[in-house]
């Protein structure tokens, strides 16, 4: 890969990568590294609920095959299984390197588990080699003769028809390439949106999140002109959603997934299902709504309701969510977990994304009340008395629970405020506001009173009275509270 085009793609580009890093778009050293901490370990699930031919046949292409291979890592169970579709999956591309290293470790699942190996099908890997070489040295020479010729838009389709080849191959660098370079050849609006939206989609299968968040962007402009409001501006917000919640960013994440039409049905299976966009903006939208946006964003938005009905456990969780039934609510969460530690964008994210909404409906419960009995709430929340103080005491530490902790009488009860400060505290507020303002209308009436009038830089007015630059006027005072 040259050194321009490495250049181009950024410090966060990870050549090597085929699985979403830990890091996302624009994080500060800090945020990255707590991000980090708040991953979920690797964990290992031994008794899944998972139907696995029912959920795979979802998805399409490479993520197919990335999430078979994840199940395959951690549920051993389904180890076998999850590695022969993954085999089966890569027969229909030309990614021979990949499809031997699968082989291998089927060959050592199933040594593991007591069975013979199989024998590499070496007839399809030498096929598919020949095949993607003699592809490749056809669409290299079509493209040069098109270079000779000057011929725009055959450029552009060659690099395009390059891109997908090398992509159907495996080899996302390249593919990314060839994408990119047709950024030189579009002529009309639909081909720059073609062009933004193929480097957003390699760029996240690499990892490069912020190359993702540059390219989406990039689209979304492209979009004004184009006649496709549906399909495009969803993949879009599902990329994007993707990016947030990798990064930990569940409140951006699930913003992104309840503006996602569901006539985007399965037109996206080679990044993502209905099915995920219910999980994923279901669950980001429980850590980090209030009650007030779950039923303005969530319960009377016509589109995701269609997609909750695709995952009755996900609608179950919310309604019970909203309806105060915690205790309902977190046991469906922790009868999911197995499901979700194996889902390719949630695993790194299932635990905290469960301590986030136990911490919201622990702060819910305690809101109407001045004072709860302690073993009546850990009845609710189904937990021990002494765990649950432990999680109190932690709340209100991190000030996030204004209350006192009785641990001889087990009561949680309302701190009470200090009216006469807070009263204080307003009212000075409330001064400097007021001086605010009148300082600001004493200065129009003095502006008013000398005939002067603020403009814009460069804009010539046809009559007799004097003006002032904004620059002038800043010297008397705010011109952000004078009408021009």
């Amino acid at each position: 890969m040259d050194v321009e085009f490495m250049q181009e793609l950024g410090p966060g580009f990870n050549q090597a990568s085929r699985r979403p890093p830990n890091e996302g778009p624009g994080e500060s050293p800090e945020e990255s590294n707590e991000n980090k901490k708040k991953k979920t370990a690797r964990v290992i699930v031994t008794d899944p609920s998972l139907d696995l031919e029912s959920y795979i046949a979802n998805y399409t292409g490479h993520t197919k095959v990335d999430r078979l291979l994840l199940i395959a890592d951690r549920c051993p169970p389904l180890s076998i299984d999850a590695y022969k579709l993954a085999l089966a999956e890569l027969r229909t591309t030309l990614d021979f390197n990949r499809y031997a290293a699968v082989h291998s470790k089927l060959n050592t699942a199933l040594v593991n588990a007591g069975q013979s190996p199989t024998p590499l099908d070496n007839n399809w890997v030498e096929k598919a080699k020949r095949e993607y070489k003699d592809k490749t040295d056809r669409l290299e020479r079509e493209l040069k003769d098109y270079k000779v010729n000057l011929i725009k838009e055959s450029i552009r389709m060659g690099h395009n028809d390059l891109g997908d080849h090398y992509y159907n191959g495996g080899d996302l660098s390249l593919a990314l390439k060839s994408f990119m370079r047709t950024k030189d050849y579009c002529t009309f609006p639909k081909h720059v949106l073609d062009m933004n939206l193929n480097v957003a989609q390699v760029s996240l299968e690499l990892g490069n999140f912020p190359h993702v968040t540059t390219y989406i962007i990039k689209a979304e402009n492209a979009l004004e002109t184009s006649e496709d409001k549906i399909v495009t501006p969803g993949k879009l917000k599902c990329m994007g959603g993707l990016v947030n919640l990798e990064s930990g960013k569940f409140k951006r994440a699930a913003k992104d997934f309840l503006e996602v039409s569901f006539a985007l049905g399965s037109h996206f299976s080679k990044v993502i299902s209905p099915n995920d966009i219910a999980i994923y903006g279901g669950l980001c939208a429980l850590a980090t709504f209030d009650r007030a946006e779950l039923k303005s964003k969530v319960f009377d938005s016509a589109d995701f309701r269609q997609f909750l009905e695709l995952e009755p456990q996900i609608r179950e969780l919310l309604q019970g969510f909203y309806h105060s039934k915690y205790s309902l609510c977190l046991n469906l969460l922790s009868k999911m977990k197995n499901d979700l530690y194996l889902d390719l964008w949630l695993h790194g994210h299932v635990d905290e994304i469960y301590r986030k909404i136990r911490k919201k409906a622990l702060i819910q419960y305690f809101h109407p009340f001045l004072s709860v009995d302690l073993n009546k709430m850990a009845q609710a929340f189904g937990t021990p008395v002494s765990d649950l103080e432990s999680e109190l005491a932690t709340l209100i530490t991190g000030k996030e629970i204004n209350a006192r902790l009785d641990s001889h009488s087990k009561i949680l009860r309302v701190r009470a405020a200090d009216l006469r400060s807070t009263i204080f505290d307003k009212s000075l507020v409330m001064g400097t506001d007021y001086q605010t303002q009148v300082r600001h209308v004493l200065l129009r009436m003095k502006l008013v009173r000398a005939d002067l009038i603020v403009k814009e830089q460069g804009h010539d007015r046809p009559d007799s009275r004097r003006y002032m630059t904004r620059g002038e006027a800043e010297v008397i005072g705010d011109p952000m509270a004078i009408d021009a």
